[in-house]
């Protein structure tokens, strides 16, 4: 015991020890108790029960509150070979839009144009204060830089267009409907504008951007991804009551077993 503690190498392997070691010292010793008085296999029975009906309880707060065990969180996914739309004319193609967008050669009213005609097919353009806003336009931004489209610092994010993700069967329109476990696909659209290159000199600020009237905008298409953030915790609560009422029934069956053969005449002894 005391070779196992000296192991502070490797955090993970201490750390399994650790764990390892206070979970025997902890069920252990409380199975010591209840074997002495139960006997060795009722006693573990009655052990795992309370030890599966304990992970349910726990299961379910997390499973209700978001906590503990978590899986992934929800984010904003790029749309298979549809992500980046490098010119407003290309909207129409991917079935943003449902028809088609005539350019003028004028970058800056075609944009304007693209805009009306996207509030026109049903998409809701975000206002900047939202967190909704900030949280696309920031995934937006990584994608276009990951494309190689652009590169950081050569663009700015003006507009974000969100569609869908309505949630059903819905039951309450003014408060929150636990049971709308139903999502409908919810998509955003982030507009981004190049900006004029600007030459940086020692010892002065930044230079305020500037949208380059010159480049056509372009758009980074992308879906939301509702994640599996309370899926562990789901898969604990559903395994452990299946696992508790198992074995409470088992204890029941054993209980019946037991009073019917003490209820049992005895057998006569034989000389």
């Amino acid at each position: 015991m005391l070779g196992l503690l000296a192991i502070n190498w490797e955090p993970e392997l201490r750390g399994i020890l650790i764990v390892i070691i206070a979970v025997s010292v902890l069920m252990g010793s409380i199975y010591l108790i209840i074997g002495s008085n139960m006997g060795a296999r009722l006693g573990f029975m009655v052990l795992l029960a309370a030890l599966a009906g304990w992970m349910f309880i726990m299961g379910s707060i997390w499973w209700s509150y978001g906590q503990g065990l978590k899986g992934t969180d929800p984010s904003w996914q790029p749309v298979a070979h549809q992500t980046v739309l490098r010119n407003p004319g290309v909207l129409e193609e991917v079935g943003v839009i449902t028809s088609s967008l005539e350019t003028t050669g004028d970058h800056s009213a075609d944009a304007l144009a693209a805009q009306e005609m996207l509030q026109d097919n049903g998409w809701l353009k975000l206002s900047s204060t939202l967190p909704s806003y900030q949280q696309a336009g920031s995934s937006g931004t990584v994608y276009m830089e990951e494309s190689e489209a652009l590169a950081a610092g050569q663009f700015t994010v003006v507009a974000v267009f969100d569609k869908g993700g309505e949630r059903g069967p819905s039951f309450f329109k003014d408060r929150v409907d636990f049971l709308a476990f139903f999502h409908d696909p919810h998509y955003a659209i982030v507009e981004v504008a190049p900006l004029v290159p600007q030459r940086s000199e020692p010892g002065r600020a930044p230079a305020r951007p500037i949208i380059d009237t010159s480049r056509p905008h372009e758009y980074i298409y992308m879906i939301r991804d509702l994640g599996s953030k309370r899926v562990p915790a789901a898969v604990i609560t559903i395994s452990s009551l299946v696992i508790f009422l198992n074995l409470c029934w088992l204890l029941h069956r054993r209980d019946r077993h037991v009073t019917a053969n003490r209820a049992a005449k005895a057998l006569p002894a034989k000389a």
